[in-house]
């Protein structure tokens, strides 16, 4: 069993299925990111990529309203410079280890989204939201920039022009037009996004972990330089899965016409 969070659930109910789901739990606030949410979200991260059957992380919210608010504005009300870079030096660790956790992490978006909020999202490697949901970076017009990643993340998402057009305006996005955009993999009905959200998870985790894992660090990895070294990247990961026992077996169950038996090795 995980510890016990005072801002963040981790929910293992489908872990059987390799899936684990990490609930933001500060409804009453929007669950907008504070100091100790920052906190628990760097511990639980670094428990949860230790985890040995852990293949995907699905990351939501409580309740209807609200996915991330973005930081804790009364929280920040009075703090001192000093005090302000402390938090976010923890904000920014929070967020590096969402971006580097080593197996696919799904965004499901279940209202507002805005600022950190959103960052968190696009620090997702996939992001389903549901039909009511606003997305935003509105940093601009409280006189900041976005600080753990949106101003790098977003055009990297969607074209630069659209996104730099978000930055600027620092507007509310809806669902639909954040799917149109390229921001969003899907949207669903409310009622049906963690369960919609759950399925394409259990789908995934049903892969060969090493793949997994190999696949994103190809991608990631690959798309901060040049084509050349990219490939050379995207082979030593493939030849980690060729050299491996998965490997074997995935030969012998397709053959064998049986689902595999996965050992992560």
């Amino acid at each position: 069993m995980m510890a016990d969070w005072q801002t963040i659930n981790v929910k293992e109910d489908h872990a059987s299925e390799n899936v684990y789901i990490l609930e933001l739990n500060r409804p009453e606030s929007m669950n907008s990111l504070n100091t100790k949410m920052g906190s628990e979200l760097i511990e639980c991260l670094k428990k949860l990529q230790e985890k040995p059957g852990l293949r995907v992380l699905v990351l939501t919210a409580a309740g209807e309203k609200s996915f991330c608010a973005g930081a804790d504005l009364k929280e920040r009300k009075g703090m001192t410079n000093e005090q302000w870079k402390k938090q976010h030096d923890i904000f920014e660790e929070a967020y590096a280890c969402l971006r580097n956790f080593p197996y696919p992490v799904i965004a499901a978006v279940n209202g507002f989204a805005l600022g950190g909020g959103m960052e968190m999202l696009l620090s997702c490697d996939l992001r389903y939201a549901s039909e009511h949901a606003q997305m935003g970076l509105p940093e601009v017009k409280l006189g900041i920039i976005p600080g753990v990643g949106g101003t790098q993340l977003l055009p990297r998402a969607i074209p630069v022009g659209l996104a730099k057009e978000f930055l600027f305006r620092g507007n509310k996005i809806p669902a639909h037009k954040a799917f149109e955009a390229g921001i969003l993999n899907g949207v669903v009905p409310k009622e049906e996004l963690l369960e919609a959200t759950l399925s394409i998870a259990k789908e995934i985790a049903a892969n060969a972990p090493l793949s997994l894992k190999a696949l994103k660090k190809a991608v990631n990895t690959g798309l901060e330089t040049d084509l050349n070294t990219a490939l050379v990247i995207e082979l030593d990961q493939y030849y980690k899965c060729a050299n491996s026992a998965d490997r074997q077996e995935g030969i012998l169950a397709f053959n064998e016409k049986r689902k595999a038996n996965w050992q992560g090795r």
